[in-house]
């Protein structure tokens, strides 16, 4: 699923801006912003046109897709497979997708891990497996310099074909695991995470965002083994290469070290859609002494393909980007917090929004109220022209940034192929955020962030701010294992 990344503390070392400080109480306001220097900008649109992959459909089902550049002698590619993601986890064994792709690499019938890793290592190469707990796909990825991406395709071809998934190797990644249960609960950020997912998603595997020792147990070597032999197939699978590599020599290898992958017969794997959101209330999860209370707020948004999507990536970037209102206003001049931001999801099913933030205990009350005044202004309020129109150059200036990696225009083409995008797509991405307007980024704004639909998270000393959160809400209180607080 693509999310937009929210700011982190590391952007405010980069910012251009110096802040006087506010009143705290104020409500929402730039006042003391000083503009210390201004980079000539370019007020005409990003015009680009991306290279093409050029693309085969293989005998055994799977496409194969391939983006030359010639530029650096170095070749990364990604082996994508439908229906062997989390998303498909039975619901007793939460947690098997990401196992089993995590075990490809502890051996395969001609190498085991640490011979594996030598070999990399020798070749300057690497190779990973990896699968989500809500995602419907699981990857084989790799890269290496052009002289060696053959050998590192074989080996990736192994893990593969060949696993081994040993026994013994399976108990103590399942010991590691457990261990890691029990550790994450000290982290307010997984307490939030847990009780906004199921809010938003309920028992769809959107809301899965840890495995349980008894789903952990419940993975035996069998059912691993089942599910490799039986997900892990090629019919509407996508092997993707970017870099110094031809089409007809990326044809040549994949035949020479995946010809044993046969195609099933398996038909191509669907999802639907999470059910309606539990209705908007205030959860709190008391952690006693905190000298922080995190915050979490967000609710529905879409599918990738909604037409709305640029819409809200704008209004997005005004609001939680780097240098956006949440940050100027929260971090720079009340200084509540050192990061601040926002973000969503869309992919096959409907995603979501939110904003988060960490704020000291003394000042949750206000940082609760600035956070909702900016939402609601932005709501109320179409957004100024100049920081409308820079909002959607740093938009674009980012797209053309990223641009000038390889792997990432494949990515690009990765997401077209996912959810059929027309050819053009991504050529005309820059066009699409240049012509939302501030009415329609508004509409976006009423849409997705209005207070009837979002959820509000709170982890933090629970006698110290509820009353703050009290106003928002029906409050929900629980202790840090999940259990409600009468």
């Amino acid at each position: 699923m693509m999310r937009t990344l929210m700011t982190t503390a590391a952007l405010a070392a980069t910012a251009a801006f110096v802040s006087a400080q506010a009143p705290q109480g104020q409500g929402p306001t730039t006042q003391g912003m000083v503009l210390k220097g201004k980079a000539p900008v370019s007020k005409e649109i990003l015009k680009v046109k991306l290279p093409k992959p050029q693309q085969a459909t293989l005998s055994n089902g799977a496409q194969l897709m391939v983006l030359e550049d010639h530029g650096v002698p170095q070749v990364n590619f990604q082996i994508i497979i439908p229906g062997a993601g989390g998303y498909y986890d039975p619901a007793n064994q939460i947690g098997l997708a990401q196992f089993t792709a995590s075990m490809l690499r502890e051996g395969t019938k001609t190498r085991t891990t640490s011979q594996m890793s030598q070999e990399l290592e020798t070749l300057a190469a690497n190779v990973s497996a990896s699968s989500g707990l809500t995602g419907p796909t699981a990857s084989i990825s790799g890269g290496a310099l052009t002289e060696n991406v053959e050998r590192v395709l074989e080996i990736a071809a192994d893990i593969l074909l060949n696993p081994t998934l040993p026994a013994e190797e399976w108990e103590r990644a399942k010991a590691r695991a457990k261990s890691g249960l029990q550790q994450q609960r000290a982290n307010p950020g997984f307490l939030a995470q847990e009780h906004y997912a199921r809010a938003l998603y309920g028992t769809h595997p959107a809301g899965r965002i840890t495995t349980t020792p008894q789903t952990i147990d419940a993975i035996t070597r069998d059912a691993m083994v089942e599910w490799h032999k039986t997900r892990y197939v090629p019919d509407h699978a996508l092997i993707a290469f970017a870099g110094d590599i031809t089409l007809a020599d990326a044809r040549k290898m994949v035949e020479a070290k995946l010809g044993g992958w046969k195609k099933a017969g398996t038909p191509k794997p669907t999802v639907e859609e999470p059910p309606a959101a539990a209705p908007a209330k205030v959860t709190i999860v008391n952690r006693p002494n905190s000298v922080q209370t995190l915050i979490l707020m967000g609710g529905p948004s879409f599918q990738r393909k909604h037409e709305d999507f640029a819409a809200l990536t704008v209004a997005n970037r005004v609001i939680g980007g780097p240098m956006g209102r949440l940050f100027r206003h929260l971090r720079e001049e009340k200084g509540y917090t050192y990061g601040i931001g926002s973000g969503f999801t869309s992919g096959p099913y409907r995603g979501d929004w939110s904003a988060s933030t960490s704020v000291r205990t003394a000042v949750t009350a206000d940082a609760l109220r600035d956070l909702m005044a900016e939402i609601a202004e932005m709501r109320e309020k179409p957004v100024p022209a100049s920081e409308f129109q820079d909002s959607k150059r740093a938009l674009e200036a980012s797209f053309a940034l990223s641009l000038e990696n390889p792997g990432q225009i494949l990515g690009y083409y990765i997401q077209s192929w996912t959810y059929g995008f027309p050819p053009d797509y991504w050529d005309t991405y820059p066009a699409k955020i240049a012509a939302v307007t501030p009415e329609q980024a508004q509409a976006a704004a009423k849409k997705y962030w209005d207070p009837a639909r979002l959820q509000i998270i709170a982890v933090g000393d629970a006698p110290k701010i509820a009353e703050a959160f009290g106003k928002y809400g029906t409050v929900e209180m629980f202790d840090a294992e999940g259990k409600p607080i009468k």
